[in-house]
């Protein structure tokens, strides 16, 4: 029984090496097919099936995406190359090929112009691959495009949050600027107060008395006048509202 158990798991190992050594064999074949492409006759399609049978073989082979994604944009499918990339790049743990998934992945999208996201991608090569100097020049070539993209009317956010800021600055400028003015008028207007009291002539105790009893006896008549005036004149019902 133990000999039995021993040969079992003795051929489950020797499969799995028959299909680890068949993945590599398409890798392989694919990659002979695209030197030929490189040399002029086109053979990328054929290429893609090879790279299409590895990863058949073996879904996590990050080199068999790569080189899928590389032979599909031979053929100018950009779209179904990024996913092959994408998919490469969960599965490798090379950092130097990392650099070169994140720099494909990079060039793709600068490319089709999306410049922001190509950038991330660039940094991502150079984080695995700072000496990677294609990658750098293309990076910065990227932020250019992205630069003058946005100066011919695209924002980001970060560009509008510094609008923002420069705005309420200005309003904050405005607002003591006012303050500082409505300051000054009420300066003035005390200042102007001040003055006219100084030019006011000085009035005698007597003399503010003779005035004070003038004043009560013409308010004294009026309010007999009042009186009488009402006395003359029917009174008003007020209608209470509904």
């Amino acid at each position: 029984m133990n000999r039995f158990v021993v040969l079992l798991m003795t051929l489950c190992c020797c499969i799995v090496s028959v299909q680890a050594q068949t993945a590599r064999d398409y890798i392989r074949r694919g990659n002979r097919l695209m030197l030929d492409t490189l040399g002029g006759n086109d053979e990328s399609e054929k290429a893609i099936v090879q790279y299409k049978k590895a990863i058949e073989m073996d879904t996590t082979m990050a080199i068999a995406h790569y080189n899928l994604g590389t032979a599909l944009i031979r053929q100018n499918n950009a779209q179904e190359a990024m996913k092959e990339f994408q998919t490469a790049a969960k599965f490798e743990t090379d950092k130097k090929r990392l650099s070169d998934i994140y720099h494909n992945m990079g060039v793709l999208l600068h490319v089709g112009q999306k410049y922001a996201e190509a950038v991330e991608c660039y940094k991502e090569s150079l984080r695995n691959d700072p000496s990677n100097h294609e990658t750098r020049y293309n990076y910065i070539l990227a932020k250019w495009h992205l630069k003058n993209q946005q100066g011919d009317g695209g924002e980001n956010e970060q560009d509008q949050k510094d609008k923002e800021q420069q705005q309420d600055k200005q309003d904050e400028k405005q607002n003591q600027q006012q303050n500082q003015d409505k300051k000054q008028e009420e300066k003035n207007q005390q200042d102007q107060q001040s003055q006219q009291k100084e030019e006011q002539p000085n009035m005698s105790k007597e003399n503010a008395e003779r005035i004070l009893q003038a004043a009560m006896r013409n308010e004294k008549e009026t309010q007999e006048k009042i009186q009488r005036q009402q006395q003359d004149t029917p009174r008003r019902r007020l209608l209470k509202q509904w």
